[in-house]
């Protein structure tokens, strides 16, 4: 990665290249998904995941009125605080996945017991197109991560080995090896 930033850094005029090189200095010391500034722009359409579309529970999870479903307001790994999410999310290769939500439901650390893995068009209602990094409403998710996070569904052309993840980057859906890692976000039938 180092070599072929500074391979475009040498093509670059002289003034171009020091206003560059302390972003790139910035983003090699972790290489991890960082956290930039979140932006939305409404002027031509509204929120696709409105705040006023979800019911703050208090409990570390919202509900989508427009849905039914009750979502983690965290991604696993991540802890709800009672204000944010805190923590790191961890990753998991898609056949970890169905654990992950057993283990959650298992514990009764959040409060229900049939938490799941959700669809692809589950996670896809939660998406904010009008924004990016992330593409996601961070007044409901806050300190989501412009990554991407599995999905249970499969690509029919390859059940095997692949399955859908979502990014809330600039990705999309896309589907990948089951052996990939990814974050997870659990959601449940609100009764």
């Amino acid at each position: 990665m180092r070599q072929i930033l500074l391979t475009r850094n040498r093509r670059m005029p002289t003034e171009q290249n020091a206003m560059r090189i302390p972003l790139v200095l910035l983003l090699l010391p972790g290489l991890t998904t960082a956290l930039a500034d979140q932006r939305c722009d409404t002027s031509q359409h509204p929120r696709s995941a409105p705040t006023e579309r979800f019911t703050v529970n208090g409990d570390g999870t919202v509900t989508d009125k427009a849905s039914g479903l009750m979502w983690m307001r965290c991604a696993l790994g991540q802890d709800w605080n009672g204000e944010t999410c805190v923590g790191n999310a961890e990753d998991y290769a898609w056949s970890s996945t169905r654990t992950a939500a057993a283990a959650v439901n298992a514990s009764g650390e959040h409060f229900f017991s049939d938490w799941r893995v959700p669809g692809l068009r589950d996670l896809a209602m939660i998406v904010e197109r009008e924004c990016e990094n992330p593409r996601i409403n961070l007044t409901i998710f806050p300190n989501t991560a412009p990554a991407f996070f599995w999905t249970k569904s499969v690509r029919e052309e390859d059940p095997q080995s692949q399955a859908y993840a979502l990014s809330f980057g600039p990705e999309g859906v896309e589907p990948h090896a089951k052996t990939l890692s990814h974050h997870l976000r659990l959601v449940r039938t609100a009764q």
